[in-house]
């Protein structure tokens, strides 16, 4: 049975589209997401400023690749900048600091008690960095508030814990 050659119309008489647009919809197949976050004004301030997606890769080793292949690309102006790995649910699986061609990735919390710490700081120095801001720190409070933005990108999803922390051990 399964050696029968499988009798089936070309894609473009499927669907009706093109074939560059069904190579599009196969990119968006693949499972893993490097995402940079939205700097939207209108965005931030209505809550619904979602990362914006800038590869789609079949595997971690490819998404790490690709994210050090776009860091090369980042202006000093940009930098540094957050770059985040998430799967097809949309769960955190790595997520690094994008600067001078390439990625220091943060190593994932190990364990609940330790995610419960790490949120804790962050929510400190978020909190520094606005009395920094209310006295006109600017930039110490851009630093405070990249400095939790790094802490929550440890917070990587319980089940991709173990897997992204082999998989810089690795990677270094």
């Amino acid at each position: 049975m399964f050696d029968l050659p499988l009798q089936t119309q070309p894609e473009t008489q499927k669907t009706g589209l093109p074939p560059s647009f069904l190579t599009i919809f196969a990119v968006q197949d693949l499972p893993l997401a490097l995402t940079a976050a939205c700097h939207a004004p209108a965005a931030l301030m209505s809550g619904q400023a979602h990362p914006k997606v800038l590869e789609r890769f079949a595997t971690l080793a490819e998404a790490m690749e690709g994210a050090i292949v776009h860091a090369e690309d980042i202006t000093p102006e940009d930098a540094p900048r957050l770059l985040a790995i998430l799967d097809r649910e949309g769960r955190l699986v790595l997520a690094g600091a994008a600067n001078d061609g390439g990625v220091a990735w943060c190593h994932p919390v190990s364990d609940a008690a330790e995610a419960r710490a790490v949120v804790s700081e962050a929510s400190q120095t978020r909190a520094q960095a606005i009395r920094a801001a209310e006295w006109h720190e600017h930039g110490l409070a851009r630093r405070l508030r990249h400095h939790a933005d790094l802490l929550d990108a440890r917070l990587v999803d319980p089940l991709w814990r173990a897997f992204a922390s082999h998989a810089l051990q690795i990677a270094a």
